[in-house]
């Protein structure tokens, strides 16, 4: 692989932004923890924006965690907040003056090119080098909606959000290749390369470290290919956003005598799965910060609704307080997740254990707006 510090740190001193989408629960927030965590082990300086519709966010919580500078644009996604965007990248350049800035925008979110990778090499093609665009696929999820298998799947107005992604993307990286077969990963790429033969397709396992050589060097040293932008039906994009139904909640968790982290994360997720049962979960994450210890927390994934919670930090003392932040995103009306979310909660108290809801947003996404629209590059 190619010195990422020679390739990313050119004569003109230009930053590099690099963009990693995909569907809610494609393992973009693992996946930009582990490009960070490279780039970083080869010395370069690495800044982090998260987005969301909404506040309180678990990805920005797991990669501060993790000890990256990250900032977090609330609200709107990149298109339709890109002054934030680039107001996001300005503090973090003030303070952690990074090589390379990787963004995460809302897994709801396509069109990425046209409205946030083009205008920032127009208007800031100065200061920024631009990565060509990643989009990450759950290799599930990818099998049921490209025809492959069956199983749980969304509405045809979501999919199109789904498949106007992967037509954007200049590299489609299938994701968690450790949970298939040879055979299977062999026939999502193929029917991949088939209905978006534009991009370059590849497949990791970033839980096993397998396959992310090639991806990490497109990253370091590759460059976004110009083309016209795909059209996207902004009236039928609306629809598609407007039927997933977005919560965000902070709970305050204690026990005198101390809980198990991991074991009450596994509950409550399944808690909110069970009571959300007929509706198609997007992603279901948590994160348990303790109020007392060195900052580690404990997090737990549920990316579609016939699948198990599973584990992604773990803590293994027993914690007396904490506070626990809960994203879900489902094809569900946002007054259902609530409900569902509430009475998980509301179980949880017993004589010796306290669960108190602290803050509540549901809500479904409004029209996109973008701030810019570039046609070509």
């Amino acid at each position: 692989m190619p010195n990422p510090q020679s390739a990313i740190r050119n004569p003109q001193s230009k930053s590099r932004y690099v963009m990693i989408g995909g569907f809610l629960g494609a393992g973009k927030t693992t996946a930009v923890a582990a490009v960070a965590q490279h780039f970083a082990a080869q010395g370069l300086r690495v800044g982090l924006i998260t987005n969301d519709q909404g506040s309180e966010l678990v990805d920005t919580t797991m990669l501060r965690a993790k000890g990256f500078a990250t900032e977090e644009i609330t609200g709107g996604c990149f298109c339709c907040r890109f002054n934030t965007l680039t107001d996001a990248a300005q503090k973090l350049t003030d303070t952690t003056r990074p090589d390379i800035f990787i963004a995460e925008p809302v897994g709801s979110c396509t069109d990425l090119v046209a409205t946030v990778t083009y205008p920032l090499r127009r208007i800031y093609g100065d200061a920024f080098t631009i990565a060509p665009l990643s989009v990450l696929v759950d290799p599930i999820r990818a099998e049921r909606l490209l025809g492959l298998a069956e199983g749980g799947k969304f509405s045809d107005k979501v999919t199109y959000i789904y498949r106007k992604q992967l037509e954007e993307a200049d590299i489609i990286v299938i994701t968690k290749t450790d949970v298939l077969d040879a055979a299977r990963a062999v026939a999502i790429g193929a029917k991949l390369a088939e209905e978006f033969p534009h991009a370059e397709i590849l497949a990791v396992s970033v839980r096993k470290g397998d396959g992310l050589a090639p991806w990490l060097d497109r990253l370091a040293t590759g460059e976004q290919s110009p083309r016209a932008t795909m059209e996207v039906d902004y009236e039928l994009y609306a629809e598609g956003e407007a039927l997933l139904g977005w919560l965000n909640a902070t709970v305050q968790l204690a026990a005198p005598a101390g809980f198990d982290a991991d074991a009450t994360l596994k509950t409550i997720a399944s808690g909110i799965q069970q009571r959300l049962a007929g509706s198609e979960i997007a992603h279901l994450k948590m994160t348990l910060n303790p109020d007392t210890g060195l900052g580690d927390i404990a997090a737990v994934n549920l990316v579609r609704s016939d699948f198990v919670p599973e584990l992604s930090l773990t803590l293994d003392e027993p914690v007396e307080s904490g506070q626990l932040i809960i994203n879900c995103r489902a094809e569900a009306a946002p007054e259902t997740i609530r409900d569902a979310v509430r009475e998980t909660i509301a179980v949880l108290n017993t004589g010796d254990f306290s669960a108190q809801l602290e803050h509540l947003e549901f809500f479904r996404p409004g029209k996109p707006q973008p701030t810019h629209r570039d046609a070509v590059v």
